[in-house]
């Protein structure tokens, strides 16, 4: 329909009026996502990026800080802690009620990943057809209730019933949160946002345990023990929170009601100049799906984020805030002088050495407290720095709604196989060899995760040369470029 072909600017006497002026859009490059409705999500040529008067740039980004990134950090803070507060009730009674044998408590921790990994992509494209708003608080609520229901299971087959849902209904919290956020922001300004949110993670660390043992001292309330209490008190303020959510959780920048026009207007426009066009209008079908994963970048995407998830097991043993707290801090100050010089790159290869040199002490040290507990910050601070700058690199390197929405997806589904691997990296009876087998699948990965980096780099860096030195004009529509997102010969790349 939109030929590859330039065609003549100056309209033919023979076509009506109507079809003159829609040869002269196309033929300037205009793009309708449908041809039979013309007058329906048409896209403006002029990309001069000027503020409203009535505000400055500066003041319009802390506005979209301010209702952006606070929300969806709370939001994804009680879907981490309803997530991991199965650890917390285990400490309470969990296994000795529910009578769990052998590897059934990791077993039921495993199934959580199994529907959070396959239904990561149908999830996005959900978020996208439904809105933000609607779709995200629908999964809060549905978490919240199934964690006030694993409160109330009575043996080990309602436990894994319940974790199979709970890992259902979370399963557009994280890819969606970060597909939203990259919606909203310049590449050059997003990672402090993408390592903020993720510090919501740091911060359930902290608190989760402190709340769990608040609440785990309700023994015997109403007759039940203090690990159902864990599930039922926490699942409910989810509930609670979601219903308030539903107003306030933001929509996409096109649909934002709480901008006005001409602010609307001036975030698509810098986004627009900053990543290409969006294609909001255009839904995300099957089509879409095969094409993205045509790309080779998008399946190095997904084992550069499986080293995230192999600290996860020793999660138990930083029982003090301190090491979430730097670990918080040191991803701020990577975030910072990562916008600042626009690179991504050097900012993901620093914070992997520091998670390696942290287990490398760790599988090596075994009668030297202070040195292991200095270990257990290098990993913190390693992994919680690099794991927001590598989603934001690869996700931020992704054009147009089609493409993200796709590409996060796999990446965080693809990167949640570590965790079903890191269930099981530490057994009990490995507590005797210090750990060292869960330590070293722990460094392989982080070792997979920096060959994966430099392969990403060098395929996005020899991308970027080539288009620069091939022809500028292919005769590409706007629609067509819009189509192929990051792969328009316009796109580059951000190393």
């Amino acid at each position: 329909m939109f030929g590859r072909e330039k065609k003549s600017s100056s309209p033919d006497s023979s076509l009506s009026a109507e079809q003159q002026q829609q040869q002269q859009q196309y033929s300037n490059n205009y793009y309708d996502p449908d041809i039979a409705h013309p007058a329906v999500g048409e896209y403006d040529d002029d990309l001069h990026v000027q503020c409203p008067p009535h505000t400055t740039q500066r003041k319009l980004v802390a506005k979209i800080d301010f209702r952006v990134i606070p929300v969806l950090s709370i939001l994804y803070l009680l879907a981490f802690l309803d997530r991991t507060n199965i650890a917390n009730a285990s400490i309470f009674g969990l296994r000795e009620e529910l009578n769990l044998q052998s590897t059934q408590y990791n077993t039921a921790l495993t199934i959580f990943f199994i529907p959070y990994i396959i239904f990561e992509i149908p999830s996005n494209i959900l978020l996208k057809k439904l809105k933000p708003h609607v779709w995200l608080s629908a999964c809060m609520f549905a978490f919240g209730l199934v964690t006030i229901c694993q409160g109330l299971v009575q043996n080990y087959a309602g436990l894994l019933a319940t974790r199979f849902f709970l890992g259902l209904a979370e399963t557009g919290m994280f890819p969606g949160s970060f597909y939203l956020i990259g919606m909203w922001y310049k590449r050059s300004e997003a990672q402090r946002r993408y390592s903020f949110f993720f510090g919501s993670t740091s911060l359930a660390g902290a608190f989760g345990g402190l709340l769990a043992s608040a609440i785990g001292k309700m023994q015997n309330v109403r007759g039940y023990l203090g690990w159902r209490w864990i599930f039922i008190l926490e699942g409910l303020l989810t509930v609670v929170v979601a219903f308030v959510f539903y107003f306030i959780i933001p929509d996409f920048p096109e649909n934002a009601k709480w901008l006005s026009e001409d602010e609307r207007i001036y975030v698509q426009n810098r986004l627009r100049k900053d990543q290409g066009r969006s294609a909001a209008e255009r839904s995300i079908g099957v089509k879409d799906v095969i094409n993205v994963f045509k790309d080779y970048k998008i399946f190095v995407g997904g084992f550069i984020i499986i080293q995230s998830y192999g600290y996860s097991p020793i999660g138990t043993q930083l029982h003090s805030v301190p090491p979430w707290a730097a670990s918080f801090t040191c991803a701020m100050i990577i975030a910072y002088f990562s916008d600042k010089l626009k690179h991504r790159f050097a900012f993901t290869m620093l914070p992997i050495c520091l998670a390696i040199a942290g287990f490398g002490i760790l599988i090596t040290v075994h009668d030297n407290t202070r040195l292991q507990y200095a270990a257990l910050f290098f990993v913190t601070m390693g992994v919680y720095s690099a794991m927001p700058v590598i989603v934001c690199w690869f996700t931020m390197n992704l054009g147009g709604h089609h493409r993200r929405a796709v590409g996060t997806a796999w990446q965080i589904g693809f990167g949640n196989i570590g965790g079903i691997i890191a269930t099981y990296s530490f057994p009990p009876n490995d507590r005797l060899n210090f750990f060292h087998t869960g330590y070293s699948i722990s460094i392989s990965f982080i070792c997979l995760s920096a060959a994966s980096c430099l392969v990403y780099a060098a395929s996005i860096f020899w991308q970027n040369r080539m288009r620069e030195k091939a022809p500028t004009d292919l005769g590409l529509t706007e629609y067509e470029k819009t189509e192929k997102g990051d792969m328009s010969p316009d796109y580059r790349y951000l190393l």
